[in-house]
Protein backbone atom coordinates (compact mmCIF):
# COMPACT_ATOMS: atom_id res chain seq x y z
CA UNK A 1 0.00 0.00 0.00
CA UNK A 2 1.39 3.25 -0.69
CA UNK A 3 0.90 6.30 1.47
CA UNK A 4 -0.36 9.66 0.14
CA UNK A 5 1.41 13.47 0.97
CA UNK A 6 -0.48 16.20 0.47
CA UNK A 7 1.70 19.37 0.51
CA UNK A 8 0.13 23.07 2.03
CA UNK A 9 0.02 23.95 -2.20
CA UNK A 10 -2.10 21.36 -3.38
CA UNK A 11 -5.15 21.20 -0.46
CA UNK A 12 -4.67 25.03 -1.84
CA UNK A 13 -5.18 24.63 -5.11
CA UNK A 14 -7.79 21.24 -4.56
CA UNK A 15 -10.11 23.22 -2.41
CA UNK A 16 -10.28 26.31 -4.97
CA UNK A 17 -11.00 23.60 -7.43
CA UNK A 18 -13.58 20.99 -5.90
CA UNK A 19 -15.14 24.62 -4.77
CA UNK A 20 -15.44 24.91 -8.69
CA UNK A 21 -15.75 21.38 -9.72
CA UNK A 22 -17.68 19.64 -6.91
CA UNK A 23 -18.88 17.07 -9.33
CA UNK A 24 -15.36 15.04 -9.27
CA UNK A 25 -14.84 14.68 -5.35
CA UNK A 26 -15.91 11.08 -5.69
CA UNK A 27 -13.77 10.10 -9.23
CA UNK A 28 -11.09 11.82 -6.70
CA UNK A 29 -11.62 9.88 -3.69
CA UNK A 30 -11.66 6.80 -6.25
CA UNK A 31 -8.40 8.16 -7.84
CA UNK A 32 -6.87 8.45 -4.50
CA UNK A 33 -7.63 5.13 -3.18
CA UNK A 34 -6.18 3.13 -6.40
CA UNK A 35 -3.13 5.03 -6.30
CA UNK A 36 -2.71 3.45 -2.93
CA UNK A 37 -3.86 0.26 -3.85
CA UNK A 38 -1.92 0.06 -6.83
CA UNK A 39 -0.21 3.59 -8.83
CA UNK A 40 -0.44 1.10 -12.27
CA UNK A 41 -3.63 0.17 -12.33
CA UNK A 42 -4.78 0.72 -16.22
CA UNK A 43 -8.13 3.09 -15.54
CA UNK A 44 -5.45 5.49 -13.78
CA UNK A 45 -4.24 6.19 -17.33
CA UNK A 46 -0.55 7.09 -15.30
CA UNK A 47 2.04 8.56 -17.58
CA UNK A 48 4.85 10.26 -17.36
CA UNK A 49 5.98 13.55 -18.04
CA UNK A 50 8.91 15.37 -19.94
CA UNK A 51 9.57 18.61 -20.50
CA UNK A 52 9.90 20.95 -17.39
CA UNK A 53 7.89 18.50 -15.99
CA UNK A 54 10.11 15.46 -16.40
CA UNK A 55 10.47 13.35 -13.36
CA UNK A 56 6.81 13.39 -12.87
CA UNK A 57 3.70 11.55 -13.59
CA UNK A 58 -0.04 12.50 -14.06
CA UNK A 59 -3.28 10.72 -13.86
CA UNK A 60 -6.05 11.66 -15.45
CA UNK A 61 -9.56 12.76 -13.35
CA UNK A 62 -11.66 12.84 -16.21
CA UNK A 63 -11.05 13.96 -20.29
CA UNK A 64 -10.73 17.34 -19.41
CA UNK A 65 -9.05 17.60 -15.79
CA UNK A 66 -5.79 16.18 -14.71
CA UNK A 67 -3.43 15.78 -11.06
CA UNK A 68 0.18 15.27 -11.30
CA UNK A 69 2.06 13.80 -9.28
CA UNK A 70 5.67 12.25 -8.00
CA UNK A 71 6.01 8.79 -7.12
CA UNK A 72 8.77 7.21 -4.89
CA UNK A 73 8.63 3.29 -5.88
CA UNK A 74 11.55 2.84 -3.32
CA UNK A 75 9.73 4.58 -0.52
CA UNK A 76 5.95 3.74 -1.28
CA UNK A 77 5.21 7.25 -1.27
CA UNK A 78 3.07 9.40 -3.35
CA UNK A 79 2.85 12.73 -3.44
CA UNK A 80 0.11 15.37 -4.93
CA UNK A 81 1.64 17.92 -6.27
CA UNK A 82 -1.03 20.00 -8.70
CA UNK A 83 -5.13 19.34 -9.80
CA UNK A 84 -6.56 21.22 -12.44
CA UNK A 85 -7.39 21.88 -16.91
CA UNK A 86 -4.95 19.76 -18.75
CA UNK A 87 -3.51 23.21 -19.69
CA UNK A 88 -3.35 24.11 -16.02
CA UNK A 89 -1.52 21.24 -14.55
CA UNK A 90 0.72 21.60 -17.85
CA UNK A 91 1.64 24.87 -17.94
Amino acid sequence: MYSITTPISFLRTAKKFFKRHPELKERFRDVITLLQKNPHDPSLKLHVLDGKLAGLQAVRLSYKYRMTLLIKLSRKNITLLDIGSHDDVYR
